[in-house]
């Protein structure tokens, strides 16, 4: 399954980064306020590496998935910004000394603790989310301004949370600028398909449809040949 998605797709990443001579793909360049990842993908993982990744979280993930990490890259080209980069660290944000492998999701919020855990991804998902939504402070119902303030910090402070058991069993897969971010279910049924953190233009926590991973990062791929096409250097 690994090699039929992903045969020859490093290759068509390597001359995307020699063909996208004017910079016009999304994320890859910094023209458009973003990092960029330059078309840049790190090393694949060894058999041995994985393994080691969900042994220590406690997870098995997705086929394509795994086989993207072993046979493409551990991260960096990709969607938006570019791909969140598996690596092996002796620290991490949050995580303490040792901490062993880590998703370098900055500012993207992958709680590696409760990756094991069951994605609850769903109707009650979207429930609790409409729910939390709904009481959203509104200024004019305030007296005064101090007050707006202090109640929008604790409505945000519970979204917080909420959102740390919304993304439970799932990686923080890349950002697409503006605080909206795809993320991978890696644990429970609907474990393999993407979503969208789209909470900071109103959009909430969302499923694409049923889209999986494969298809995700191989439309990317196609869009970003595409543009470079247009542009005449491919």
């Amino acid at each position: 399954m690994g090699a039929m998605h992903w045969s020859g797709v490093r290759e068509r990443v390597e001359v995307l980064a020699r063909a996208d001579k004017v910079r016009e793909v999304f994320g890859a360049w910094d023209r458009y306020g973003g990092v960029g990842h330059h078309f840049w993908l790190a090393d694949p993982l060894l058999e041995s590496e994985v393994a080691e990744v969900e042994a220590q979280w406690g997870v098995s993930l997705p086929a394509a998935y795994r086989a993207f990490l072993l046979e493409v890259g551990a991260g960096g080209a990709g969607p938006g910004y570019g791909l969140t980069v598996l690596s092996c660290s002796d620290a991490g944000a949050g995580a303490g000394a040792g901490a062993g492998w880590l998703w370098s999701d900055v500012g993207g919020g992958t709680v590696h603790e409760r990756l094991r855990f069951a994605f609850p991804g769903g109707e009650e998902s979207v429930r609790v989310q409409d729910e939390h939504e709904s009481k959203e402070p509104v200024e004019s119902d305030f007296e005064d301004e101090a007050a707006f303030r202090e109640a929008y910090r604790a409505w945000l402070e519970q979204d917080e949370k909420l959102f740390d058991w919304f993304s439970s069993g799932a990686v923080c897969l890349s950002h697409e600028g503006c605080g909206c971010c795809h993320w991978l279910v890696v644990s429970g049924p609907q474990r393999g398909q993407v979503w969208l953190d789209d909470r900071r233009g109103n959009g909430g926590f969302r499923p694409l449809g049923e889209v999986a991973f494969a298809d995700w990062y191989l439309g990317w791929v196609e869009r970003s040949e595409a543009v470079v096409r247009r542009s005449g250097r491919l």
